[in-house]
């Protein structure tokens, strides 16, 4: 007999996401966290010579903290939250967490990757073939295949397919990145050759299920590397310099050394003639970003889809030195760009270098600013070593066995590989 006054709701309403995500940015301000203006769902304390982090996804919540369990204390104690799941990070948005035997922290799809496997035998009634060590035969081309077309039953399966492997590469898995990238081109319209590769990569992932992305902290050493001392203000581009953003926080705890690979494959696509672009992102030894993708335009030679892809490349380290900026991140001298292409680099590093093919002129100057800014040094290495080329072409296991291992599936310091 007695009735009820609802005095605050935050379930059942269309509102209910807004509101919880106000009520909960209340209690992080008076946390005295901030957001940060690189990811608003990114918030930091200044601990005086560090930053603590909380990273909030709807009402999940990762915490890199020297003291988490002060945090979450003081969510449960004095803001009484229920939470769950506390302790050390295991599992976050899909991705297990894990140190591996030499102590490092490592993040793992693996159990996405059962739940991938387990949708799979639904589908076909079999487990994936695991005899594939590349996700598609080196230098396979789907855009040729004439194979007859799927139904809609089989439209379906492949659609799905896609994109389960979409978010497997999400959560680190960049070695599937390039055979996924070009089989979505056939989302639309697949044929049975297109669904018989898609089969292959998850064949090659159910193999291979164990790659992780370390999270090695050492600082990278190029001190051997000789950077020319060149004099940029006698050229176009003047006295040039790195633009820092003036409401960013203070920098706190140690220097970070930032690493790019590069590369591009010349007429990937027989069809469109275009290129493709690879990009890999280090910060310190831990890669942190990925990047493959059609090149825009159609290039009528390596040189041009080379200077396409490193301008790509410039753009990304633009942006990701101003998100850790943002982050309160100390960023040591310049990120350290590797391209296997010699007369790109040479003439990108070149004061006295001259433009001949005119219609890259953007991308070359591009490049060129960023250097005379001291963003970014451009330099050779050989195209055997440049990991980016696990990104741009369908590669074979032979080929980038070395590179791919250091990435993802090795313990320890990576000097040890043979």
């Amino acid at each position: 007999g007695h009735t009820l006054i609802i005095h605050k709701a935050l379930y059942g309403l269309r509102s209910s996401g807004a509101r919880w995500w106000e009520r909960f940015s209340e209690v992080l301000l008076e946390m005295g966290f901030f957001p940060s203006r690189a990811e608003n769902d990114i918030w930091m304390k200044d601990c005086g010579d560090h930053y603590s982090y909380i990273a909030r996804y709807v009402d999940d919540l990762a915490i890199a903290s020297k003291d988490p369990g002060a945090i979450t204390d003081e969510l449960q104690k004095k803001y009484r939250f229920k939470l769950k799941g506390t302790g050390p990070i295991s599992y976050h948005l899909g991705c297990d967490f894990f140190r591996d035997s030499t102590g490092t922290l490592c993040m793992a799809p693996r159990r996405y990757i059962d739940r991938m496997i387990g949708t799979y035998e639904q589908m076909f009634g079999c487990k994936p073939k695991t005899v594939y060590s590349s996700p598609l035969e080196r230098g396979d081309h789907p855009e040729l295949d004439v194979t007859e077309e799927l139904g809609p039953d089989g439209i379906k399966q492949y659609q799905s397919l896609i994109g389960a492997a979409q978010w497997l590469i999400s959560l680190g898995r960049l070695d599937i990145a390039t055979a996924v990238m070009t089989m979505s081109s056939f989302r639309v319209a697949p044929r049975k050759g297109h669904l018989d590769r898609m089969r292959r990569i998850y064949g090659y992932v159910s193999k291979m299920k164990h790659g992780a992305i370390r999270f090695r902290v050492g600082v990278p050493d190029y001190s051997d590397i000789d950077i020319p001392d060149n004099d940029w203000a006698r050229t176009v581009y003047g006295n040039v310099v790195e633009e820092i953003p003036h409401d960013a926080p203070k920098p706190l705890g140690p220097e970070v050394v930032m690493t790019t690979y590069v590369d591009a494959n010349l007429c990937h696509d027989m069809t469109t003639g275009r290129a493709v672009t690879g990009i890999i992102h280090l910060l310190n030894q831990t890669p942190i970003d990925s990047y493959t993708k059609k090149q825009g335009t159609v290039e009528t030679a390596t040189y041009g889809s080379e200077y396409v892809a490193g301008r790509t490349a410039t753009e990304q380290i633009i942006d990701l030195r101003l998100s850790l900026r943002y982050l309160g991140v100390r960023i040591r001298g310049g990120t350290y760009l590797f391209g296997d292409n010699r007369t790109v680099v040479d003439s990108s590093m070149s004061i006295a270098s001259r433009l001949h093919k005119r219609h890259i002129i953007l991308s070359y100057h591009r490049v060129r600013e960023a250097i005379a800014a001291g963003i970014l040094y451009f330099i050779h290495l050989p195209g055997a070593l440049n990991p980016a080329d696990i990104l741009s072409k369908a590669w074979g296991y032979q080929q980038v066995w070395v590179m791919l291992k250091a990435l993802l599936f090795w313990e320890g310091d990576t000097m040890d590989i043979e």
